[in-house]
């Protein structure tokens, strides 16, 4: 059996701890999906308060879900996951999502991406991981540019909030700028 000091901590950041879903976690899950504002920063489906139970598993198909634990006293403050995963290309797509207000803005997002992307690319082995923002989420911009994601492309228009138009921004990580950077 190797030594266990000569593997570092996978799921453990600074901050934060990912752990596996609950079932007692649906109901602070559901209570978020409720904040409309939260889920109008969190994707660009439409908004609809969801129930405990649609959070009892997590998002099904080939996928990593993780909730996000605060290390200080357990909190569960959101989500993160990997998910359309093409193991042939090595490749997935990223989703964060912090649910709890007091804990935005300062830094448990930033940690929780650097422990999920550890674990995308040391552990999985993927070569690109990347996601979709919408360009007024300028809060998840700047995490996601803190931890070395690039800006890709822009699919222009396809969101559409309060009657506006907005930009679907498309950012990704290679390996070796994850290496480099030692986010």
């Amino acid at each position: 059996m190797p030594d266990p000091s000569l593997f570092p901590p996978i799921f453990t950041g600074r901050l934060v701890r990912l752990s596996a879903p609950l079932p007692e976690d649906g109901a602070l899950l559901a209570a978020w999906s409720h904040d409309d504002q939260y889920a109008r920063l969190l994707d660009d489906d439409p908004v609809r308060p969801q129930t405990p139970g649609e959070f009892t598993t997590g998002p099904g198909g080939d996928h990593y879900y993780f909730h996000v634990r605060t290390l200080q006293d357990d909190t569960l403050i959101g989500f993160v996951a990997l998910f359309n995963l093409k193991w042939r290309n090595q490749t997935a797509e990223l989703a964060i999502g912090i649910g709890d207000p007091a804990f935005r803005g300062r830094g448990y997002g930033s940690d929780a991406l650097r422990v999920l992307l550890a674990f995308a690319f040391e552990e999985l082995s993927l070569h690109h991981v990347g996601l979709t923002v919408m360009d007024y989420n300028t809060a998840a911009i700047r995490a996601y540019e803190r931890v070395g994601f690039v800006r890709e492309g822009a699919r222009r228009q396809v969101v559409q909030r309060a009657g506006q138009r907005y930009d679907l921004l498309c950012y990704g990580m290679l390996r070796d700028e994850w290496e480099k950077g030692g986010s």
